[in-house]
């Protein structure tokens, strides 16, 4: 039942994600691209509710799903895409009057937007009138973090706040530049109309999840002990009470320092962002984690990344020594068949080379081939944010490692890295079943986010090496400790 509660929570989540982020460079509506993503994860939930002859056309129909699902979202979005539509014939008598509604700006605006371009940072050839955008495409002459210095100052001086400059590469590989409106400049919406930040709310949520993680998660870490919860008075039985604290306060302060990471580098860079939101599931874990909204644009690739890798770094930072005290608290077990990396009463840790290492160090001698452990809440708590960690450093859209990538590589190169890692996902599920849930999830996801106003600038070379560490992390964490260390380790 957690299982399908999980799924249908996710999907409803990717649908937030796509109707957030794709929905605004594509005219393609909202829920045609969420049930090309979905398709895969719909085949399966049909598939699970058949079987003979019909199970197994439906098995071949999801493996033939996981392939296409991608290529169809991609296309969709290219179909819908407004900087892809023909150029309106401005000689055409018939179409002047719709042509006049694309235009947000006038003659003479126009002379004055073309010399915001000086011939010496970025040539213009010509200037585009689209539904959504005023694309301004040319030659760049210059290094693309001075022209879009160059360009931004000299708008503004001529337009104010009246729109966004976003500056990033076209299909044909060529950086162009975009004037989208600024809604916060329109007179229906002035600025800081809509409340940023709701404390009550926040503080609501954090209350709310709390309770939920320290009920459920002493509930499941007690489970043998004291059966299922069938009353009011067994959830708040002090043993349960207790080990739920341990798990709780741990998983809260690991989920709200990641969060936390993210939002002071948004207002390092004075971009509006909401405080973090915690979302309470009624069973174990007892969250779906935390998360927060960011109601302006991100100013460039270098912001991007901080922001994206701060969280993950912060969340870290406070997951490792909390998973080494579990760990020393822990018990060593007999190895046994139902020994999975979701069993914490028999873990076995040799499924993450990561995780096999920190037990080791964590335990000694007493850890050998044939035992497993017997997780301490605390240990519970560390290995969650572990888990936390590594999907979120999956490079796939919206998810932290996907801004990572996008921010390295660009957002075309990115969205195809997302591909290439929900499908590796999905093999590497084929040798470890346990992560099956993971490339389910990956697939729910967009695999495109949205550019930062100047997404041509590439970073420095300490960010890239950043990124290539969080990255060979997230590889350290999923993947399993090789035969030769465990013979190494007497492991």
């Amino acid at each position: 039942m957690g299982l399908w509660l999980l799924l249908i929570l996710t999907s409803l989540f990717s649908y937030f994600l796509v109707q957030r982020s794709v929905a605004r460079i594509t005219r393609t509506p909202a829920w045609i691209l969420w049930l090309a993503l979905s398709m895969p994860i719909f085949i399966v939930i049909i598939s699970g509710f058949t079987s003979g002859t019909l199970k197994a056309i439906l098995s071949f129909l999801a493996i033939a799903a996981f392939f296409i699902s991608p290529v169809l979202y991609w296309r969709l979005i290219q179909l819908g895409r407004t900087d892809t539509q023909p150029a309106e014939k401005t000689t055409a008598p018939a179409t002047a009057e719709k042509e006049s509604k694309l235009r947000p700006i006038d003659q003479t605006e126009e002379t004055n937007l073309r010399n915001c371009f000086p011939w010496s940072i970025y040539y213009l050839e010509n200037i585009e009138y689209r539904p959504q955008a005023v694309l301004c495409r040319g030659k760049l002459r210059s290094n693309p973090e001075l022209a879009y210095k160059t360009i931004w100052e000299n708008i503004s001086q001529q337009f104010g706040d009246r729109f966004f400059l976003i500056f990033q590469e076209g299909l044909n590989g060529k950086p162009f530049f975009a004037l989208v409106p600024n809604p916060q400049a329109a007179k229906t919406a002035p600025p800081n109309s809509e409340p940023l930040i709701k404390p009550f709310f926040a503080l609501a949520l954090l209350a709310f999840t709390f309770c939920t993680t320290t009920f459920f998660g002493g509930n499941a870490l007690f489970a043998e002990q004291i059966g299922k919860v069938t009353t009011l008075g067994q959830l708040f039985n002090p043993a349960i009470l207790k080990q739920g604290l341990f798990y709780s306060l741990a998983v809260m302060a690991i989920l709200g320092i990641h969060e936390l990471g993210h939002y002071l580098v948004a207002v390092f860079y004075k971009i509006r962002a909401t405080l973090p939101y915690f979302i309470p599931i009624p069973f174990f874990p007892g969250t779906f984690g935390a998360f927060m909204q960011m109601r302006s644009p991100v100013p460039h690739r270098k912001a991007l990344f901080d922001m994206a890798i701060a969280g993950p770094v912060a969340g870290l930072i406070l997951t490792f020594p909390i998973l080494l005290w579990g760990l020393s608290l822990s018990t060593v077990v007999p190895l046994t068949e139902n020994s999975h990396f979701l069993n914490f009463k028999a873990l076995d840790p040799r499924f993450s080379l990561l995780l096999a290492l920190l037990s080791k160090l964590a335990l000694g001698s007493s850890l050998t081939a044939k035992t497993a452990i017997y997780l301490h809440p605390l240990a519970v708590a560390g290995y969650m944010g572990l888990l936390f960690a590594a999907f979120n450093l999956m490079p796939v859209g919206q998810l932290d490692g996907g801004h990572i990538v996008h921010a390295m590589f660009g957002q075309r190169t990115a969205a195809a890295i997302g591909q290439i890692a929900r499908l590796l996902m999905l093999g590497i599920s084929l040798f470890q079943p346990d992560l099956l849930l993971w490339a389910i999830l990956l697939f729910f996801l967009p695999t495109i986010d949205e550019p930062a106003l100047n997404d041509v600038s590439e970073l420095d070379n300490w960010r890239d090496l950043s990124g290539l560490l969080a990255l060979t992390l997230l590889i350290a964490i999923v993947l399993p400790i090789p035969e030769r260390l465990t013979q190494l380790l007497s492991f």
